[in-house]
């Protein structure tokens, strides 16, 4: 079979599909902080989420202990990947299933496509998924005349509204209500002409227009949450039930998953299981969690197909510094702490996994030099790090990355304007008669100064700079130039203090 084998070399080919964007972040974020209604609906919608975590993560006295013991468990996963995935692979086929290796996105869409062909559908229903996002499966599907529909109700409303998700857990946090209601009306049929922005309202007319999908629906495509290794069971925990009735009504079900969402056991899923509804949805438990094996005889789907992706995910496992981004297990507590998402929102990342994790997943995944900003695009507070069930070290990879995007840079045949900026310096620096008389020159600066006393604009390339921050005018005189006029140590100079030697 093709894709991840134990004996196969590491393979990271280009990935495809919702990993990068059109334009790098700074750009894209410089549109999005420009958007006023963006930013208050996220900062809504994010303290709403931080505010539940907190109250159901405080009730745990052993929360600490339980994150440790995520990390623990991802780790040790990680280190026998391999063996994890073939037991997988054993357990899901004695059971009935069929597992299908996918090297990258080109592979996994191809192969699902042509079993939805295979069952002569026309249509299928999805349950929320960021892998198969992350391969633009909907788009190839579409492409071969097969019609996707997301289930999942903020899935549904970017669907509808012609969009891209904007966070891991609530795809449509950008929309707010009023806008909700508008697309609904315009993209749904039959739907009441006087429908309000009330959120039951927005929830039943949702439920109204999936239910004759759901009851005419012939394949489901899902993701996983987790797998269990010992038995072949797979996992998805969900808020609406939309996921159950895609997992049970279908009579074939093809799940998407990534070779990272293995675990070795039940005990190990177990951990899991508390630390994944209170970091997401601030719950204690999720209201549905579903679990099937293989296939059962006169119940659920006749037909369960594993589609194991590996798009790039063993390149990540190589990097023992980088390699714990596959430690996540998509919570989204990252992103609801994080101060750069909050102001720009997902779409900005260019990727399905945006904020903090999606820096550091998406550049690995890619290859860092196809995404090279977004190891950049964080203030490295460490509010990530602090809220990561599984402890994943956001920051450290962060910098981590930044080393390689340098590094790789610097191996190009023409050097950047930052790297002849910075060599500049350096040549500036290193005499200090040189250093002296850039000192003065500096000086000159305080002509470009505004009524504010800050420089706001410069001529390229020092415009980049300027185009989001000002400068501080240059101090009126250089500190050696003070230094002199006031004495040395040891003497009075002219500001009165006597000096003294430490």
């Amino acid at each position: 079979m093709p894709g991840v084998r134990p004996a196969d070399p590491v393979y990271a080919p280009p990935g495809v599909g919702g990993l990068r964007g059109s334009e790098p972040f700074p750009a894209a974020a410089r549109r999005a902080l420009a958007d006023g209604q963006l930013r208050r609906n996220l900062r809504h919608a994010t303290g709403a989420i931080r505010g539940r975590r907190a109250a159901v993560v405080g009730e745990l006295p052993d929360w600490e202990e339980l994150r440790r013991a995520g990390e623990a468990v991802k780790a040790a996963t990680m280190a026998r990947l391999d063996e994890h995935l073939l037991r997988l692979e054993h357990e899901v086929t004695a059971r009935g299933g069929r597992v299908h290796w996918a090297r990258d996105a080109v592979e996994a869409n191809a192969i699902v496509t042509d079993l939805v062909r295979a069952t002569g559908a026309t249509e299928i229903v999805k349950v929320k998924s960021m892998a198969t996002q992350e391969i633009g499966l909907n788009e190839a599907l579409e492409d071969a005349g097969i019609r996707p529909v997301e289930t999942d109700l903020a899935e549904l409303i970017v669907q509808l509204g012609q969009d891209r998700p904007s966070h891991i857990l609530v795809p449509a946090i950008h929309r707010n209500r009023t806008e909700i209601r508008d697309i609904f009306r315009r993209e749904m049929p039959d739907v009441d002409p006087d429908l309000t922005d009330d959120p039951h309202q927005l929830a039943m007319a949702a439920r109204a227009h999936l239910r004759r999908t759901f009851l005419d629906a012939r394949v489901a495509v899902s993701g996983a949450n987790f797998a269990v290794a010992e038995s072949g069971t797979l996992a998805v925990v969900e808020s609406e039930g939309n996921g159950r009735m895609c997992l049970t009504l279908p009579e074939v079900l093809i799940t998407v998953m990534g070779i990272e969402k293995v675990v070795p056991s039940w005990s190990d899923l177990d951990v899991f299981l508390q630390l994944l509804p209170r970091s997401s949805t601030g719950e204690r438990m999720n209201p549905y969690t579903s679990l099937w094996t293989g296939v059962t005889p006169g119940d659920g789907p006749r037909e369960f197909h594993l589609v194991l992706l590996d798009n790039g995910r063993t390149a990540v496992l190589a990097d023992e510094r980088g390699r714990s981004a596959l430690h996540c297990i998509r919570c989204s507590a990252c992103l609801n702490v994080c101060p750069v998402y909050e102001r720009t929102g997902g779409h900005a990342y260019g990727s399905v996994y945006p904020g903090p994790i999606g820096a550091i997943l998406s550049p690995q995944l890619t290859g860092v030099a196809d995404n090279a900003s977004l190891p950049y695009a964080s203030s490295l507070c460490g509010a990530c790090y602090d809220v990561c069930p599984v402890r994943i070290d956001i920051p450290s990879v962060l910098v981590h990355l930044r080393g390689r995007q340098v590094a790789e840079r610097a191996r190009r045949r023409f050097p950047s304007p930052e790297a002849v900026a910075m060599a500049l310096a350096a040549w500036v620096m290193a005499s200090p008669r040189r250093f002296r008389i850039a000192g003065s020159l500096l000086r000159l600066g305080r002509l470009l100064g505004g009524r504010h006393g800050r420089i706001t604009r410069l001529p390229p390339p020092l415009s980049t700079w300027t185009a989001s921050r000002d400068v501080p005018l240059p101090p009126r005189r250089t500190f050696q130039s003070w230094w002199r006029s006031t004495g040395r140590p040891g003497t009075r100079g002219a500001g009165g203090v006597r000096g003294k030697r430490r």
